[in-house]
């Protein structure tokens, strides 16, 4: 179970993910690992910006195994050369993926178990498996039989729920927040909830959680032409205004060949400086 190793490698999934700025221009990070995310919001928020800035992190830690799961294919298919697994719009393919997480959570726990620990660290050597799922109303509600989307969503509820210690961080994205969608007894399940701009109030309270709309954290007054303009809660926190970090589609293809280029060889081709540059265009911010 042990990473391949990359000897220049400038991230690690173990650091903070580095996701904008705050209302005083103060860097907003987020520590995955042990954790996971659920992100919403309608078309053109930001929703799918914020997506990329996990992946890409993800990407170019060497000790991070991507599961790559959207059924537009388009959001994340840029990175699909650096993903173990890039499922497409097929939900057999996605729920069979979802089997083989489970799998994995079972041999890990298993392992844990008789170890006499509670979780993974670092120190194990274990790659995490960073699992980003875009628009997760595609599988569960869109294609598919009732039965298949049945499985899909028993199967995701249980990985959200046992992934965290054997090392599973599910992301889950929808453009979609509502709570057939995305119920109650799945949202309670995310550690981290991040609110881009939605169109009612139960929707921003299906992603922040209940009540928070009526305390004044409330997605629906987010400028419509203020892309990336967010409410990031943390577990037990107040919801805090977030405006997201920005990669262009060229600086993605520019971090995605060189992170596909470092896993395939295990190595890093280049100097010092290009890696300098991957992590300063993953701790930069900007405007969508």
């Amino acid at each position: 179970m042990a990473a391949d190793s990359i000897p220049v490698a400038p991230l690690s999934i173990w650091e903070p993910v580095h996701l904008g700025t705050d209302e005083l221009g103060r860097r907003v990070e987020v520590t995955l690992a042990e954790r996971n995310m659920l992100i919403g919001g309608e078309p053109g928020g930001g929703k799918s910006v914020a997506l990329q800035l996990i992946v890409a992190h993800g990407a170019l830690s060497p000790d991070c195994r991507m599961i790559l799961v959207d059924g537009k294919r388009v959001e994340l298919g840029l990175w699909r050369d650096c993903a173990e697994r890039f499922i497409g719009p097929s939900i057999d393919e996605a729920i069979d993926t979802l089997h083989w997480l489970q799998g994995q959570i079972d041999e890990r726990t298993s392992w844990l178990l008789d170890n006499k620990m509670r979780k993974i660290t670092s120190g194990l050597g274990w790659p995490v498996y960073l699992v980003p799922i875009d628009e997760v109303a595609y599988y569960s509600a869109t294609v598919g039989t009732s039965i298949q989307q049945k499985e899909f969503n028993a199967c995701n509820r249980d990985i959200v729920a046992r992934g965290r210690a054997p090392g599973i961080i599910p992301v889950e994205a929808t453009q979609r927040p509502s709570a057939d969608i995305i119920p109650t007894s799945l949202r309670d399940l995310f550690g981290y909830r991040w609110a881009f701009r939605c169109s009612t109030e139960a929707s921003s309270d299906t992603i922040l959680g209940h009540g928070w709309a009526n305390a004044g954290y409330s997605a629906t007054e987010i400028d419509p032409q203020a892309r990336g303009v967010s409410w990031l809660r943390a577990e037990d926190g107040i919801p805090r205004r977030v405006k997201a970090a920005y990669l262009t589609d060229e600086e993605i293809i520019y971090l995605a060949d060189w992170a596909a280029q470092a896993r395939s060889t295990h190595h890093v081709s280049g100097d010092a400086d290009d890696a300098r540059k991957v992590v300063q265009l993953l701790r930069k911010d900007g405007a969508a």
